[in-house]
């Protein structure tokens, strides 16, 4: 299967809290740019895309939503900044299993796409990721190991 991790598009500076931080003009842009790669990359439809339920994360899905297709769209309160990386690998392994998916988006936040790209990758510290930043690993469930098949950014 693919798991695909995108780090919301550049974010506003200020707002009444970091949860409420909406995008810029420049992250919708980017966050186009980024879409439109991973479209030319041969992946334009998802069986299930993770949304975090901060303003930013939400923003970016919508941008992007015209460009790539989902058959189905949660808010996923894990996938915060500060989740914990382990337990979203495992319910998304389990996701995956129990529902037959192939082909996983998820819109976080760093450090979190740096740590879920880490443990889905074995061997590799975790990476930092600009703002739109995507990777698309290609995930064994059955062994827990992944490599990376492709990186995009703005």
């Amino acid at each position: 299967m693919h798991i695909y991790i995108m780090r919301h598009g550049d974010a506003e500076t200020f707002a009444a809290s970091d949860a409420e931080r909406p995008l810029s003009q420049m992250g919708h842009d980017q966050s186009l740019k980024v879409a439109q790669r991973c479209r030319d990359n041969g992946q334009e439809e998802f069986d299930l895309v993770l949304v975090s339920p901060y303003l930013r994360a939400q923003q970016t899905w919508k941008t992007i939503s015209p460009i790539l297709k989902a058959n189905n769209v949660e808010d996923c309160s894990d996938i915060t900044p500060y989740g914990d990386s382990e337990t979203v690998v495992e319910y998304v392994c389990a996701l995956a299993e129990t529902q037959f998916l192939q082909n996983i988006l998820l819109v976080s936040h760093l450090p979190l796409v740096g740590y879920l790209t880490a443990d889905f990758v074995t061997d590799m510290p975790p990476p930092m990721f600009p703002t739109s930043g995507m990777v698309c690993i290609d995930f064994d469930v059955d062994t827990r190991k992944g490599q990376i098949i492709w990186q995009a950014q703005p």
